[in-house]
């Protein structure tokens, strides 16, 4: 129970579903907490959103938007320029291909989600199917947040994305990232797609979950504080060690200096002459001769 209390909640969306029935089927196998984004004109869109649904499984609408990259675009691809209702046809032709979402994604799109007069008008349509909206962060920049103001459309972020190269490997290392993530700042969504070397590192990497995470819907992190940090525990003072009164102060730096067998003989014989010891015996033999002397 103390562990579920503090647990980090780890967020999965499994992106392009629609084109690769064999893995997506697979992933379908996976924890309910996992979701999918289905991109709309897909050839297989309807039937696996329909059996992600069936199956528990949170879906959403993987929505292509234009890139800043000169790239040829997709059918349907929402762009900066787009008038309200080019946006809104958009958005309802995809509700209808991808049933049972409720959320929606963006398909690459820098050049979409940095536009803020662009994404007010997803943001309004949205607001009329009581969306949520999944920002995939292809941007720095993004103005979904902003863009939602005024709206009911909840905004939530990705943090990490697992799969920018198919080395097991790093696919690995993105995945244990994003569960420290979740440790440290109490929830994050790490956002993968159906390539088999994916498929294949969370089947084997989903098991092993910590005890201290607990695998959600990103429908369940929408009241999370976004990339907001735990606090950190109280530290205790430590004593402050006495202050070092010579700390700071320059000292010389001594060189040995050769100085000849003379001089140093006749130094110690001057030192010794000088020194206290022998100047009591001279004085007292030298009263004592005298005494002798007048003897």
């Amino acid at each position: 129970m103390a562990c579920s209390a503090h647990a980090g909640k780890l967020a999965i969306v499994i992106d392009d579903f629609g084109y690769r029935p064999a893995q997506e089927n697979q992933v379908l196998q996976m924890p309910t907490a996992i979701s999918v984004a289905v991109l709309p004109d897909a050839t297989h869109a309807h039937e696996m959103a329909t059996k992600a649904h069936q199956r528990g499984h949170e879906v959403l609408i993987h929505l292509p938007m234009a890139p800043l990259s000169k790239q040829p675009l997709e059918k349907n691809t929402l762009r900066p320029d787009m008038s309200g209702e080019e946006v809104e046809r958009i958005i309802r032709e995809a509700v209808a291909k991808v049933p049972y979402a409720v959320g929606l994604n963006n398909h690459m799109g820098s050049a979409m989600t940095s536009s803020l007069p662009g994404m007010q008008k997803v943001m309004q349509v949205l607001n009329h199917y009581n969306f949520y909206f999944l920002d995939s962060m292809t941007i720095g920049n993004s103005q979904s947040t902003r863009a939602a103001a005024g709206t009911r459309v909840k905004v939530i972020k990705r943090r990490v994305f697992l799969d920018d190269t198919q080395n097991e490997a790093d696919i690995r290392k993105q995945f244990l990232r994003a569960v420290h993530l979740a440790q440290r700042d109490g929830s994050a969504i790490a956002i993968g797609h159906p390539h088999p070397t994916t498929v294949k590192v969370l089947q084997q990497m989903l098991p092993t979950l910590p005890a201290d995470i607990t695998l959600v819907s990103p429908g369940q992190l929408l009241n999370e504080p976004q990339n907001a940090g735990r606090q950190a525990p109280p530290t205790v003072a430590k004593p402050t060690p006495p202050r070092n009164p010579f700390k700071g102060v320059k000292t010389c730096q001594g060189r040995p200096e050769f100085v000849p067998a003379g001089r140093a003989l006749n130094a110690i014989t001057e030192s010794l002459a000088d020194s206290a010891g022998v100047r009591y015996i001279n004085t007292y033999f030298s009263g004592l001769k005298l005494e002798l002397d007048n003897d």
